[in-house]
């Protein structure tokens, strides 16, 4: 099950779980959109890998299968790909 991150890793932009901008690797890294398109170039800068839209999760199973609260920022790597 996705851990549906609550924050853009680049900018912290929330990233609520039904946000149709988010953006996840393989890893779960996330992203908002904006910094996928205009600082990473469709690349993790964690992995390397690929950046695809975050699938939805049913808001009847959020209660159940909740959101992670931890947030990770890490803004000295945007824009670098590994």
């Amino acid at each position: 099950m996705l851990a549906l991150r609550p924050n853009c890793e680049c900018c912290d932009k929330d990233l609520p779980p039904d946000a149709a901008d988010a953006m996840i690797c393989t890893f779960e890294c996330t992203f908002c959109r904006d910094c996928v398109e205009t600082r990473l170039g469709g690349v993790c800068p964690n992995c390397g890998g690929n950046l695809e839209r975050r699938p939805l999760r049913p808001a009847g199973k959020l209660g159940k299968y909740p959101p992670q609260t931890e947030r990770v920022f890490k803004p000295q790597g945007c824009g670098q790909a590994a």
